[in-house]
């Protein structure tokens, strides 16, 4: 089956044939045709099989056929908010994911005239909000940021044709449900709704019947099943010695591309630090780092500047990069759809991977419970390879850290007094308070203010 056998717009296919489509994925010719017709969808599929082109030519489809319908207003809405309301809303747990998809709904309706704006938190709004001044079709974001522009009367969600709840587990599992309810409640109750998940469970069946109206379940693999083409590797290591089997495997092994995913966001940047070490080119991806600086890692990562990613499973979706050879799970995930998310990062399209996971002897537990859950049978753990010394501490190394009696007399390790408030005065050592530690400042970064009461830091 081809795309033009889809029902779908001349300049949609068009655009879809320039990015290099021509068959549509089984979730693609299940949830497109009913999608056309206007039905509720519940879509399941393991990651990297098309989810967002499932959803985004049925919505750009209607949208460039469709006239928009008569606005409805009030006072509650400023006159911002009145230049063009969205008409179709996709939700998403993460900032990486909203981006991709906000990206691929401009490669698709690249023929249309439609406007496109994604939204989410960690940045300023300015230029959010200024985008949506303008006017938009397709709104694509994060649930808090979505909340919060509304609630300033950025947005107003009315006039929503369609909306998309993608990656509908992960949101659940980030406690969105309440923002979530709230949101849907802003939104007609003649929409049409699509959810979208890797996974189906029991909390997201409950969701669909909440939302949905007699929908379509389109199913295109079991629940909790492993890609076919990912090889899978255990090895049944102690904790302390995972920095060096994982270096090991760096460099012994043709590893081209390999994501490495750790538990926390310390873990993580712990792990790329060593890798740097290493001479290996890594970097760290999760929440507690800066838009730009994910943006960053990112970039380098897809145009192969760096060869290992380490990231949290939160910071994880929305990682949709071609020829990943190979996943590796330092710390193994706490449940089976973690698992089975993970390791779909690799074997994407169609091509090939591999996934290796470092097991510690008292997780036996946990993955028996994956296999349980997932219903498949994992490969024995393979003998250790002779690990790799560690490197010696390099030029990028944090300093060694202070003794507790340094911390408490205020001093370094090279003697020299620090400058940075007391525990007592709350003032540096010149007894000027910095502005951001100032109640009733005008909120101008940086400079510092005398102070009447001079004190020391010491």
């Amino acid at each position: 089956m081809k795309f033009s056998a889809l029902q779908l717009a001349e300049p949609i296919v068009r655009a879809v044939t320039q990015q290099g489509y021509t068959t549509p994925t089984p979730i693609q010719a299940g949830a497109i045709p009913p999608a056309l017709e206007g039905r509720d969808i519940l879509g399941t599929a393991q990651t990297g099989t098309g989810k967002t082109c499932a959803f985004a030519l049925p919505i750009l489809q209607r949208l460039s056929s469709e006239k928009r319908k008569q606005p409805v207003r009030n006072k509650r809405h400023n006159q911002r908010a009145r230049s063009r309301a969205p008409r179709a809303l996709i939700l998403c747990p993460t900032r990486e994911l909203a981006t991709q998809i906000h990206e691929s709904f401009i490669d698709y309706g690249s023929n249309l005239k439609l406007g496109y704006c994604v939204i989410y938190g960690g940045v300023n709004q300015y230029h959010q909000v200024r985008a949506l001044q303008r006017g938009v079709d397709v709104l694509v974001a994060t649930p808090g940021r979505l909340k919060d522009l509304h609630d300033q009367g950025h947005i107003d969600l009315r006039e929503i044709e369609v909306l998309v709840l993608d990656e509908s587990d992960r949101m659940l599992d980030m406690g969105f449900i309440h923002d979530i309810k709230n949101i849907v409640r802003l939104t007609p109750a003649d929409r049409q709704t699509m959810l979208f998940s890797a996974t189906i469970s029991e909390s997201i069946r409950n969701l669909a019947v909440e939302l949905l109206n007699d929908p379509m379940s389109v199913e295109t693999a079991p629940e909790s099943t492993t890609v076919d083409a990912v090889h899978q590797r255990f090895f049944v290591i102690p904790q302390q010695q995972k920095n060096r089997l994982l270096i090991t495997l760096l460099k012994s092994e043709e590893i081209e591309r390999v994501l490495v995913f750790t538990k926390t966001k310390h873990k993580a940047d712990r792990v790329a630090r060593w890798l740097r070490r290493a001479n290996i080119t890594a970097d760290a991806i999760h929440s507690n780092r800066t838009q730009s600086a994910r943006n960053a890692a990112m970039r380098s990562f897809r145009e192969g500047r760096v060869q290992v990613l380490v990231a949290t499973d939160i910071a994880s979706r929305g990682i949709d990069v071609d020829d990943v050879s190979h996943v590796i799970n330092f710390d193994v995930p706490i449940d089976p759809e973690t698992y089975v998310h993970r390791i779909g990062r690799t074997a994407r399209a169609g091509a090939s991977g591999t996934a290796i996971t470092f097991v510690q002897e008292s997780e036996s537990g946990m993955v028996h419970a994956i296999e349980r859950r997932a219903d498949i049978t994992l490969p024995d753990p393979e003998p250790l390879p002779t690990l790799a010394d560690l490197p010696e501490r390099g030029p990028d190394s944090p300093p060694p850290s202070e003794t507790r009696d340094e911390r408490r007399r205020g001093w370094n390790r090279e003697g020299d007094r620090r400058r940075h408030k007391s525990h007592s005065g709350g003032y540096n050592k010149n007894g000027y308070a910095p502005r951001d530690d100032r109640d009733g400042d005008s909120g101008k970064p940086g400079g510092y203010k005398k102070n009447k009461f001079k004190k020391n830091a010491g």
